[in-house]
């Protein structure tokens, strides 16, 4: 049986230092990457507003 394998697109952020901060604090408290959690709080606002089907 063969996998279907996920693409992901790439882009730039650019975010101020402070908030880069708070950001990679968060995601070590919650044991992920910083990319892990900028996906996990997208994936999150966009189920609450209804945006993103349900897997």
């Amino acid at each position: 049986m063969e996998k279907k394998k996920k693409e992901t697109k790439s882009f730039i952020l650019r975010i101020d230092p402070e908030k880069m901060e708070a950001l990679e604090k968060w995601a070590a408290d919650e044991f992920r990457s910083v990319n892990g959690q900028i996906l996990y709080l997208i994936d999150q606002a966009l189920q609450k507003e209804k945006r993103l089907k349900k897997k």
